[in-house]
């Protein structure tokens, strides 16, 4: 499965495109808000069952990134896209029996467990293979690649709310909808699978010498996870994307029920069309900011990120059931942050660690995306229902949860004021051959 070393004269900018047909595929994850209230009123579930397949899928996307970075940089970008293709359709083909069959647990295990490994294998695919072919601009080249991730629901927000409003909300319908996106999914992947290239050895070593970290710094997977800067890092990760998953697991209902009792609610299709804004300012934030973290450093950009979404929860707490514009502008912008913070951190590690091993690094870095999967739609959901047995609605549903994310961008901001440079003794002697990690 090993994939042909790109001839002489062969574009580099080919290899975008071939992250972008993986990436924009396994980025419907980010459309789920989409299915809740249908399975919920079919399946007869709460909003806290409805999240466990979309959060499942998380855990599995930071496991399987951690336990599999190592076989991604052994067996290439070509093997990983194969096994992400294989497993995110046959999630989604198990998801359409399960819910065919009124059989939730199958749509857990489907979409979550099978089609999380397909995402987490996907999502790491392209990454040191993109930092090996732009080491002139790391942070724009994985931010072109990541984006697509962000960028999935703008595609498959309505494109599900229409096989929806085809095939009928009931079980069967959504059964229906299940099986063309696996279907689906599985001939646009293949493309990615098709066209991925590996720089020339030559090409390749040149690369790797001029993406070393700072001062030439190089550290191995496994002394990477031994250092204080991974874990702030896992930190800032895990405070990051709890904030911004909490709202995009949710979006739909939310504006939703922010706005009810206004003198303009909002529709079912005007929610999807805000989870498709979502999308975009997500995919948008992925380029944008990473692209912009190469010009003023990854330091600053995660103080923007942190400092900047945390007076957004504020703004949101306060005022955002007064002004529709504002609640919208104000997410946008977190989910933007939120993007961003994703695309730029395999360049923030390949500033502190190198790009010896950058794969294995991001993969076990990812495991804060696990976490926060958990975390983020886990509060959010679970203090909604709370609220609204005590009888309260609209946007009382909301406030506590969204001072909590406040909170935890704070902790984000302060972990990410506290790295500093590897310490020599985690780094690679020269001359000294080192083992593929554990």
């Amino acid at each position: 499965m090993s994939p042909p070393v790109a001839p002489p004269g062969w574009s580099r900018w080919l290899v975008p495109p071939a992250a972008l047909s993986v990436h924009l595929s396994i980025g419907q994850a980010y459309a789920w808000s989409v299915f809740k209230a249908p399975l919920e009123s079919s399946l007869d579930i709460s909003g806290t069952l409805s999240a466990l397949p979309f959060q499942l899928g998380i855990v599995m996307l930071g496991l399987s990134a951690a336990f599999g970075g190592t076989l991604v940089e052994r067996n290439g970008p070509r093997w990983a896209m194969t096994v992400a293709l294989v497993c995110f359709s046959s999630g989604f083909l198990l998801s359409a029996l399960g819910a065919y069959t009124g059989q939730y647990w199958l749509i857990v295990f489907g979409y979550g467990f099978v089609g999380g490994i397909g995402l987490g294998i996907g999502y790491i695919s392209p990454v040191s293979t993109l930092i090996k072919w732009f080491p002139d601009r790391p942070g724009m080249a994985t931010g072109i690649a990541i984006m697509g991730f962000g960028g999935g629901a703008l595609i498959a927000s309505p494109w599900s709310t229409r096989m929806l409003e085809s095939f009928g909300s009931d079980s069967s319908g959504i059964a229906t909808a299940f099986l063309v996106h696996g279907l689906v999914y599985a001939v646009f992947m293949s493309l990615g699978v098709l066209l991925i290239r590996v720089p020339r050895p030559a090409e390749g070593d040149a690369a790797a010498d001029a993406t070393a970290g700072v001062g030439g710094v190089q550290v191995s997977a496994r002394d990477a996870v031994r250092t204080p800067q991974f874990w702030l890092l896992w930190l800032v990760l895990v405070m990051n994307v709890t904030a911004g998953i909490g709202i995009l697991e949710k979006a739909a209902p939310m504006i939703t029920d922010f706005f009810a009792d206004s003198s303009t609610p909002v529709s079912v299709s005007a929610a999807a069309g805000f989870v498709a804004l979502l999308s975009a300012a997500n995919m948008a934030g992925r380029i944008g900011w990473s692209s912009t973290s190469d010009l003023i450093g990854r330091k600053n950009i995660y103080r923007v990120y942190l400092g900047v979404g945390a007076l957004m929860y504020l703004m949101i707490a306060l005022f955002g059931d007064t002004s529709k514009p504002l609640f919208v502008l104000c997410a946008l912008v977190i989910l933007s942050f939120y993007g961003g913070g994703f695309a730029t951190i395999p360049a923030y590690l390949k500033d502190l660690f190198g790009t010896y091993q950058v794969g294995a690094i991001h993969g076990r870095l990812l495991t804060a995306w696990s976490t926060a999967g958990v975390l983020g739609p886990l509060i959010v959901n679970w203090i909604a229902d709370r609220q609204e047995e005590a009888g309260k609605e609209g946007p009382e549903l909301y406030g506590t949860s969204l001072f909590i994310m406040l909170g935890l961008l704070v902790v984000g901001f302060v972990a990410n004021e506290l790295v500093r440079p590897v310490h020599a003794k985690y780094h690679v002697k020269e001359g000294v051959h080192v083992a593929e990690p554990a």
